[in-house]
């Protein structure tokens, strides 16, 4: 069976290109007869907004799409990935990043939306050393 999954970050409004990844999800599920899942990319907490995750379920409602509910949480599964997280630890899998700050920010600078949408600070992983 076809699983397909539409999973927006609700630190905006949605636009064109959302509602055309989500409509081509939701048709190929239905197609297959599988299923269509919605999954909220919470775990931004600077920006992310309960307005805008709102507005998502009300604009794929406008669209005419339907998702099984409980909506998926990316934040509900932060467990799950500290888990994993130390068993890669336990197995000697987890690799520091050798890049300073300053390279790391400067790849920040070339990205599309800029050092702005990280708050222009690198904080690095939770396992991170610095």
């Amino acid at each position: 069976m076809l699983i397909t999954r539409f999973a927006p970050s609700p630190t905006g409004r949605l636009h064109l290109g959302h509602a055309l990844a989500a409509l081509q999800a939701y048709d190929a599920a239905r197609a297959e007869g599988g299923r269509f899942l919605l999954r909220i990319e919470d775990i931004d907490q600077t920006r992310a907004r309960p307005e805008f995750e709102a507005g998502i379920y009300e604009d794929l409602a406008w669209l005419g799409l339907s998702w099984e509910t409980p909506v998926l949480r990316q934040s509900d599964r932060l467990p799950a990935y500290r888990a994993a997280l130390e068993t890669l630890a336990a197995q000697n899998l987890i690799y520091r990043c050798f890049k300073t700050r300053q390279e790391v920010m400067d790849e920040i600078g070339r990205a599309p939306h800029g050092p702005e949408a990280y708050g222009g600070v690198y904080r690095g992983g939770p396992l991170a050393a610095d």
